[in-house]
């Protein structure tokens, strides 16, 4: 049996350090904006190359208290990914702004810098790429259309912590971005927590005042925040890890080369690497008209898959009360795309045991 992803197996080697962390904020008595987020958050800020990182209690919340302290709300028009996590739509819409979808590149899933201008209306105010996958958008296209335009780039960089483009990490290349640790994460906690990075020294002054009632001083709210805060546990464990995330993201990149070696010359659409990019490989994400006959098949033999995501956001439930226009690339993703098991811990004769059997299934 090969799990989609074991996080008993990822967080093995950490156990020990992981439970000392947490046993340390047991005993300070501490457990709320304590020492171990602000260290957490300059350690997190050096590793993005940025002057600021603020913890909230999830991705979701990171991207949406963006838009909030960038003052988008109601009348405003965000362009997301049309192919991406609901969370990334959900974001624009709990801002009382529009999100507006934009397709993506077929070769790499990835928001298309060449469709966004068709998209950008006098409402417009910000740009929501996400490094999906763990690959990062072309960012270069899109911050010279942001540019020209006047539009905020938030980055969605839920999947892709130590992702780079052309150099730069993810979390540092946009204005300011959200980052998700969920436990499946490259980087992840014990539960629920996220953080948002930026160089912006205002924005920042605005969020770590936003996610905490509107409050810097205890009682006094200067605005109506939110309570969205990274716990000291979760920042303790996550401060265990994140030394660890540059070799993890290493042994990642050598199953994904092992992947797209064993799975060459078959009838599937492999992973694309757009020029410039270092992935993280999050995912690895395939693509197949005969998706269930492979799925069957992994099953059969007891491994693990996923469908990343079965159902386009815009035919969701949470909005089917709109028009949409037609979005037929990421409505053929959602028929076609499979994703194979990744993990630091995979070795060769695992990504072996795969690739035999989605050889056999396509006969």
């Amino acid at each position: 049996m090969i799990p989609f992803l074991d996080l008993k197996r990822v967080n093995a080697p950490h156990d020990a350090a992981m439970r000392a962390a947490m046993g340390r904020v047991l005993d300070s008595g501490w457990y709320i904006l304590g020492e171990e987020v602000q260290a957490f958050e300059r350690e997190f800020a050096a590793y993005c190359g940025v002057r600021h990182c603020i913890g909230v209690a999830n991705g979701l919340d990171a991207l949406h208290l963006i838009l909030r302290a960038y003052g988008i709300g109601a009348g405003d028009e965000v362009i997301v990914p049309s192919n991406t996590f609901i969370a990334t739509w959900l974001a624009v819409s709990q801002a009382g702004a529009q999100p507006v979808p934009v397709e993506p590149l077929a070769a790499t899933h990835n928001l298309d810098p060449a469709r966004i201008e068709a998209a950008i209306t006098p409402r417009t105010r910000a740009i929501m790429p996400v490094h999906l996958y763990g690959q990062p958008a072309q960012m270069d296209a899109i911050l010279e259309i942001a540019r020209r335009r006047g539009l905020k780039v938030i980055e969605d960089a839920a999947q892709a912590h130590g992702a780079r483009w052309q150099g730069r990490r993810a979390g540092g290349l946009g204005d300011a971005a959200g980052f998700s640790f969920y436990p499946g994460k490259n980087l992840g906690a014990l539960g629920d927590g996220g953080a948002i990075t930026t160089d912006d020294d205002e924005l920042a002054e605005r969020l770590r005042k936003l996610r905490n009632y509107g409050s810097s001083v205890k009682y006094h709210h200067e605005f109506a925040g939110v309570n969205s805060r990274l716990d000291e546990l979760q920042a303790a464990v996550l401060r265990v890890k994140l030394p660890h995330l540059e070799a993890e993201n290493a042994a990642r990149r050598r199953v994904a080369a092992a992947y797209l070696e064993a799975l060459d010359g078959l009838p599937l659409a492999l992973p694309e690497v757009a020029a410039g990019a270092e992935p993280v490989w999050h995912l690895i994400v395939v693509a197949s008209e005969r998706r269930g006959a492979l799925q069957q098949a992994l099953g059969a033999a007891q491994i693990g898959h996923l469908v990343h995501y079965p159902i386009a956001c815009h035919r969701q439930g949470a909005y089917a009360d709109q028009a949409w226009p037609a979005l037929p690339i990421a409505e053929q993703l959602q028929e076609r795309v499979l994703s194979l098991p990744i993990a630091p811990y995979m070795g060769p004769d695992e990504v072996a045991e795969v690739a035999a059997v989605l050889r056999r299934a396509l006969g």
